[in-house]
C-alpha cells in the first residue's frame, strides 16, 4: 500500500510562486515515475508534469517554462515548483504514481488578486 500526501498549496497573486510537495510512503518510490495532475472547477483532471526514476521530465504545454518537477528519492518526495502563476492555474493539484491507482488527496492552488 502506498500513501501520497501533498502539501504547499495556497492562495497566491498572479505572477507569484508556490512549491508543492508530495511525500510517499513505502519502498517503491524510487522505481516509479511520479506525476502531477490538476483539476479545475468544472473540468476533467489534466496532466501537468511527470518525472522518471532517473530524472527525465515532461510537461504539459500550458506550464512549460513556468513549472519544474523534481524528486528526492532519499526522501521519497516529489516537488512541483510553480513560477509566474496565472489565474488559469487555479485547481486542485494531485500527486500520482505513474501507471498505478495511487493518488494523493489533493492540494488547492488558487491564483487571484
Amino acid at each position: 500500500q502506498v500513501q501520497l500526501v501533498e502539501s504547499g498549496g495556497g492562495l497566491v497573486q498572479p505572477g507569484g510562486s508556490l512549491r508543492l510537495s508530495c511525500a510517499a510512503s513505502g519502498s517503491i518510490f524510487s522505481i516509479y515515475a511520479m506525476a502531477w495532475y490538476r483539476q479545475a472547477p468544472g473540468k476533467q483532471r489534466a496532466f501537468v508534469a511527470i518525472i522518471s526514476p532517473a530524472g527525465g521530465t515532461n510537461y504539459a504545454d500550458s506550464v512549460k517554462g513556468r513549472f519544474t518537477i523534481s524528486r528526492d528519492n532519499a526522501k521519497n518526495t516529489v516537488y512541483l515548483q510553480m513560477n509566474n502563476l496565472k489565474p488559469e492555474d487555479t485547481a486542485v493539484y494531485y500527486c500520482h504514481v505513474h501507471s498505478s491507482n495511487y493518488w494523493g488527496q489533493g492540494t488547492q492552488v488558487t491564483v487571484s488578486s
